[in-house]
């Protein structure tokens, strides 16, 4: 019966929203949810030859990793390696199709009840974030913190070192803990993150929900407990505003203590600075100044270092909406 379901819902693609329930890890591994994941999972990559290969099986590979799963026998496998330059030189790991298919089975279930927890000024990996509204956010604090660019608006500018690598699999299994009561759950979410020897990988879906997990805590510090007003975060790239340029001088040390000391994380020395709005800030590949703002030269310099070579329409309207974002009427001539 299991079987001619599953061969009816991949003709009909159908399959309805799952919410997250006391039965959370039922939810993950279900066969509805599986099937979901896979269809969201196919999007963009269809051709490739280990998705064509687990497809021409589909049926037998969707119930033996059900039954791995009810059983907990499942086990996560190794990850390949492979290096990209956009913007700079990250090392990116790529785990198996079977486990891909399982991140985004978990990420389903998960990303909604955790999203729920967020602070609203959280912009990365989040639906209906993203960068460029996290630049408008900060367009509309430095507004305000200025009063309308009559004073003088001071921002703190952070960033953390080696962010994913440093990520601490036990602190993170802690909170997960806190939130996630059912230990089957937790048991999956740990061989997730045990699949990698130390931090996140880059390539992971689930690395997107768990690095919004882990720096939520750091959110609340900022927000409840130093109660700053004019925040905004990007996955580890973050600002801070106020008038006061001795407040933020006040606060920096405190908030490298808490990373420090409750995740195991550390500001980089070079990226750390407190200057005025109106020298212009940099921030998610844009210099901001109060009236406009830039695309960052190293940002203008790839990408017509890569407009020099054959490029698709798409990425040409790719390249024509990112600058559509700031000043750039000179640049967007240039783009044909």
């Amino acid at each position: 019966m299991i079987r001619f379901k599953i061969e009816a819902e991949l003709k009909i693609g159908g399959g309805g929203r799952i919410h997250l329930s006391s039965h959370i890890y039922h939810n993950i591994i279900s066969v509805e949810n599986l099937l979901a994941a896979w269809r969201e999972f196919l999007r963009n990559k269809r051709g490739r030859k280990d998705i064509e290969r687990f497809s021409l099986h589909l049926t037998d590979n969707i119930l033996a990793l059900h039954r791995d799963l009810f059983d907990k026998t499942y086990r996560h496998g190794p990850y390949h390696a492979f290096k990209i330059n956009d913007p700079k030189p990250r090392n990116i790991h790529k785990a198996g199709v079977r486990d891909r298919l399982i991140h985004h089975a978990i990420y389903r279930i998960l990303y909604p009840y955790f999203d729920r927890k967020f602070i609203f000024d959280s912009f990365s990996c989040r639906r209906e974030k993203g960068t460029h509204k996290a630049m408008n956010r900060f367009r509309s604090y430095g507004q305000i913190v200025s009063k309308n660019y009559t004073r003088t608006a001071w921002i703190l500018k952070c960033d953390i070192k080696k962010f994913f690598a440093n990520i601490n699999h036990d602190i993170l299994k802690k909170i997960l803990a806190q939130s996630i009561p059912e230990r089957d759950t937790l048991w999956l979410l740990d061989q997730v993150i045990d699949s990698f020897n130390a931090g996140l990988p880059l390539g992971n879906l689930t690395s997107q929900l768990l690095i919004n997990v882990y720096m939520n805590e750091s959110d609340n510090f900022l927000k409840r407990e130093l109660k700053i007003q004019y925040y905004v975060r990007y996955a580890d790239d973050f600002v801070i505003l106020h008038h006061n340029r001795a407040y933020l001088e006040s606060i920096l040390p405190k908030i490298s203590e808490f990373l420090g000391r409750i995740l195991r994380l550390s500001l980089h020395p070079d990226k750390v600075f407190i200057q005025t709005l109106a020298s212009g800030v940099d921030f998610l590949g844009w210099i901001h100044f109060p009236h406009h703002r830039v695309l960052r030269t190293s940002t203008k310099h790839r990408m017509f270092k890569k407009l020099s070579k054959k490029v698709s329409k798409s990425s040409i309207s790719s390249y024509r909406g990112l600058l559509s974002h700031g000043n750039t009427h000179k640049l967007l001539q240039n783009i044909s």
